[in-house]
């Protein structure tokens, strides 16, 4: 079974789940995690990432995600909660009571720091209840790879999913911490051919997690890096559905 272990809906011009479940459909992929997106237009990632624009100022539509694993079996939501806002880690505590499966943090959107003790509290529920915690980096004091890593060693007893592997094309530091870490993951969304592959090699599968980034890339697309990755059936399987079945612990 393969399942995609990063993607976003909205009720959006460009990330609804109907076209997401299309998608799935035509990528041969059976099961997708998915998180809230629409706080910002991803046509224009390139001016968020370099400072141009900002995200807009609305909460992630988490209950259009719960309404959507909720009517579609095959799907399973992260619950993505803004670690400075009031009760933060009640909130996610329902989340998580309501059935959604990890936290998504979002630097992009959030200003937020790995090191904070806000972030800390959010983490040690995730830890408590048996659930991941996923995010990007962006180049920014407080949220890059050294300190998200150094969050996962911080708290061990939970497991930690960066995803796109870092900083692209290649960021040596999320190899590092994926060989060194047992609790930290690297998801593959985005993520360049020779990154991937050197990370398989250094980390092992067991520490990859296949992921489309829908709806800024689609499934197809990142699927077909693993495809063509020189690598055993057995390790591919990992990567495509095992690891993050483990992770969410999905029946």
């Amino acid at each position: 079974m393969v399942i995609d272990a990063h993607a976003h809906v909205s009720p959006t011009l460009f990330g609804e789940t109907k076209e997401y479940l299309e998608q799935l459909e035509q990528s041969d992929i059976q099961q997708g995690v998915i998180g809230p997106g629409g706080m910002l237009d991803i046509r224009r990632m390139s001016d968020y990432l370099t400072g141009k624009a900002e995200p807009f100022n609305q909460p992630p539509p988490n209950d259009y995600v719960e309404q959507s694993f909720h009517t579609h079996s095959q799907l399973h939501g992260l619950a993505c909660v803004d670690p400075l806002e009031p009760r933060a880690v009640q909130k996610l505590e329902q989340y998580l009571k309501n059935g959604f499966r990890g936290l998504k943090l979002a630097p992009l959107i959030h200003a937020l720091s790995f090191d904070s003790e806000a972030v800390a509290g959010l983490v040690l529920l995730c830890g408590e209840r048996g659930v991941p915690v996923y995010s990007h980096v962006v180049p920014r004091p407080g949220v890059d790879t050294a300190r998200f890593a150094e969050l996962a060693r911080r708290f061990p007893h939970t497991n930690f999913v960066l995803e796109h592997m870092g900083h692209g094309p290649a960021d040596q530091e999320a190899t590092a911490a994926a060989s060194e870490l047992d609790n930290f993951f690297l998801e593959t969304s985005l993520g360049t051919y020779l990154h991937i592959h050197e990370s398989v090699k250094k980390a092992g599968a067991h520490k990859v997690l296949f992921g489309s980034e829908y709806p800024l890339s689609h499934p197809a697309v990142e699927l077909k890096k693993i495809l063509l990755l020189p690598i055993s059936e057995p390790e591919r399987e990992r990567i495509l559905g095992e690891n993050i079945r483990e992770l969410l612990r999905l029946e």
